[in-house]
């Protein structure tokens, strides 16, 4: 009897996942933002701004982003993540569980990343901290040399890059830049390319190197 539990449990289980890794491939196909633009649909779903969806504010935002599930990989999804069976759930979980995995190597120079722009540790990347570490960077933009933006043009453009797509408010957290990035992860393969490539967009030192 015992036995059987587990099994169908975790039946269960590979079932939930497979769900998650389908959705979350449905969602990178739209580009390395994917993910976040699906939080984005479900903000609008959320229309008490409680952070969190009843099941038709979840079947609406499903819907909405256009995602391939039926009512019963709808119904698991939902009920898989109404941990307390209110019949509600945080949908920023939700996005988290969907966000594309990424190695402890991989976090760990994207966490060095955001540590280097957050000027005042705050942990909140805004306008102010750019322009402390980041200013010299933007004046190598092609529509800064060519006058067409001026450097807080710039700065603010590659923050609301990053920030909640459709709703950007000037000011990254340090989930949202994992967020962005781990869809830039996923469309490379190699740990030590993606390394060098966040290592040199926001001058860390290299591996073995002293920070000076």
């Amino acid at each position: 009897m015992y036995r059987g539990f587990s099994t169908e449990k975790a039946t269960m289980e590979d079932k939930v996942r497979s769900l998650i890794d389908n959705l979350r491939g449905q969602c990178l196909k739209r580009g390395v933002g994917g993910i976040r633009e699906l939080s984005v649909v479900f903000r609008r779903m959320d229309v008490d701004f409680s952070k969190r969806l009843c099941y038709q504010e979840f079947e609406e935002g499903v819907k909405a982003y256009e995602l391939i599930m039926t009512n019963e990989d709808i119904d698991l999804l939902f009920n898989t993540f109404d941990t307390n069976k209110n019949r509600q759930i945080d949908f920023l979980e939700l996005v988290a569980k969907l966000r594309p995995p990424m190695c402890q190597a991989r976090k760990n120079v994207v966490n060095q990343s955001f540590d280097r722009l957050d000027a005042n540790q705050n942990g909140i990347l805004e306008l102010e901290d750019l322009k402390i570490v980041y200013s010299s960077n933007a004046r190598k933009h092609p529509k800064y040399m060519s006058g067409e933006w001026t450097e807080e043009q710039v700065l603010r453009n590659f923050l609301d890059s990053i920030d909640t797509p459709g709703n950007p408010d000037g000011k990254v957290t340090r989930e949202e830049f994992l967020n962005y990035y781990a869809g830039v992860s996923a469309t490379v393969d190699d740990d030590s390319y993606f390394d060098l490539m966040m290592r040199a967009c926001y001058g860390l030192p290299n591996k073995g190197e002293k920070t000076k």
